[in-house]
């Protein structure tokens, strides 16, 4: 068996016995006891090149992850645990060059993140995530757009999550 191969079998035997015991929740956020509310402000496309649905997806994506994975209630804003942010980047530039041309392209989507935790100022932060998918340079970007970017989306909001509510 490959070394790669072993240390994902460990990785899960571990995360089965973990889970079993009730040790740890690969679920469970860490999240304050005395937190009762949420709030995810609209978080606008300050990027260069403009993509006219992806700040609505965007606030859209990162509302429902913390409605289905938290038990807090969603409010306008101000909330004991608040986000909000812009979208800085939106860019697509070739990878990959082979000879005078470029096989594949990549777009790119960066968001700046401020968090503020209320209840424990401590946690706040404020951070820049970035997540990117490659995609065949024979292929126009508005064919592949709305596949990449609901990827990209789900990618920085698990990202984003993390940050915020999983002690990892």
């Amino acid at each position: 068996m490959k070394m790669k191969a072993k240390i994902a079998v460990l990785v899960l035997a571990l995360a089965w016995i973990c889970q079993g015991c009730g040790i740890y929740s690969f679920s469970g956020a860490s999240i304050p006891a005395e937190a009762r509310t949420i709030s995810v402000d609209y978080f606008p496309n300050h990027a260069q090149l403009v993509n006219p649905l992806l700040s609505d997806n965007f606030t859209t994506a990162l509302r429902d992850a913390m409605n289905s994975q938290t038990t807090l209630d969603m409010v306008e804003s101000g909330g004991d645990l608040a986000f909000e942010g812009e979208i800085t980047d939106y860019k697509t530039t070739p990878v990959a060059i082979t000879g005078q041309t470029a096989a594949l392209n990549r777009l790119t989507i960066t968001v700046r993140v401020r968090f503020t935790n209320n209840i424990d100022d401590s946690k706040d932060f404020e951070q820049t995530f970035s997540r990117y998918e490659d995609y065949p340079s024979d292929q126009d970007l508005n064919s592949v757009q709305e596949s990449l970017t609901s990827t990209i989306i789900e990618q920085l909001v698990e990202d984003i999550f993390n940050k915020a509510l999983v002690n990892w």
